[in-house]
Formats: C-alpha cells, structure tokens, sequence
C-alpha cells in the first residue's frame, strides 16, 4: 500500500499545505514531504495524529472500501428471457438496492412473464411501441411516451399486441424480478 500517495491525496482534498499539516502535526515540512513520496514511514502514532488532522481514522484509512460504481454500460448488462420477450438487467446485482431496472423488450404478439402479488411497487414507462398491461380482468394501453405505476398486490402481465417490437423501462421497488 502506498501510504504516502493516500496521504498526499487527503491533504490535497482539505486543501491543506505540506506545511500547514506539519504545523497541525508539529512535524517538519520535510518530513511530510518524505512521507508523501514514501520515502519515510512515520510510527503508528504519528500516522494516526496526521490522520486524525486529515479527518478520517487507521481504520478507515486502511480499509478496501471500493468507490460504489455510479455509470454503468452494455458491458455490465444482463439478458434473459420474460415471457417471449427479454429483460435486460440494467445494474448488476440490483437485488441488493431498494430499485431494480431492467429492459423489457417484447416482439410483436410477445407477453412478459406473469409477475405475481408482492409487497411493492413498479414503475414503467414505454420507450417505443405500444402495449397492454393486464392486471386481473382489467387492461391498460400504454404507447410510447407512457408511463405507468402498478401495486405490486395484483399480479400483472404485458403484451404487445401490434406488429412492431415494443421496449419498456421497467423499475420495480423493492428489487425483486
């Protein structure tokens, strides 16, 4: 681990001086510039001092935590089948957020798995074609440019009953398609 560079880092997001964080730490300007290019280790104590200046803890300075992954492309995707059509799951492991979009894409005739009661919501909204959202012995036309909000205590279904593909961005809270 390069301690020098996170330290670096630290000060640089405070702002701070090599100088004002030795004053903070009443050591050298040296020192802290020997530490940065790791070319010095300070003791655990020092480390922790400087640390303590630079707002954050030994624990947290050494930890892995990862940067949560905000921007996701096609090659994060995943597709599988609904019913005669194809959900492409959006964000990866979306199970463990509250929010699960996915992709529904059904051909011309297609009609998505059933989708039984649960305790939640969905949220669609039509990207191209024209569809029918089934919910009991009710029917809702949806075309382009709709949205749609269903309560997840009715099992529902969708189909496309026209000649052309249909797509539908398809947000279900919690996760659980």
């Amino acid at each position: 681990m390069e301690i020098g560079s996170k330290i670096k880092e630290l000060r640089l997001q405070l702002d701070l001086t090599q100088e004002e964080l030795a004053d903070r730490c009443e050591l050298t300007k040296g020192f802290i510039s020997q530490i940065e290019n790791d070319l010095a280790s300070p003791s655990i104590a020092t480390l922790a001092d400087m640390l303590n200046v630079l707002g954050t803890s030994l624990k947290d300075f050494f930890s892995d935590r990862k940067e949560p992954k905000i921007v996701f492309d096609k090659s994060d995707y995943f597709v599988s089948e609904n019913g005669t059509g194809e959900s492409t799951w959006l964000i990866p492991n979306s199970q463990k957020h509250e929010m699960e979009p996915i992709l529904l894409e059904l051909p011309p005739g297609g009609i998505s798995n059933d989708r039984p009661p649960f305790e939640g919501e969905e949220f669609g909204y039509v990207l191209s074609g024209k569809i029918f959202i089934v919910v009991g012995d009710k029917e809702y036309e949806a075309k382009k440019g709709c949205a749609f909000y269903i309560d997840g205590a009715s099992s529902h279904i969708i189909e496309n009953r026209t000649d052309r593909d249909a797509t539908i961005l398809w947000i279900t809270t919690p996760s659980n398609f």
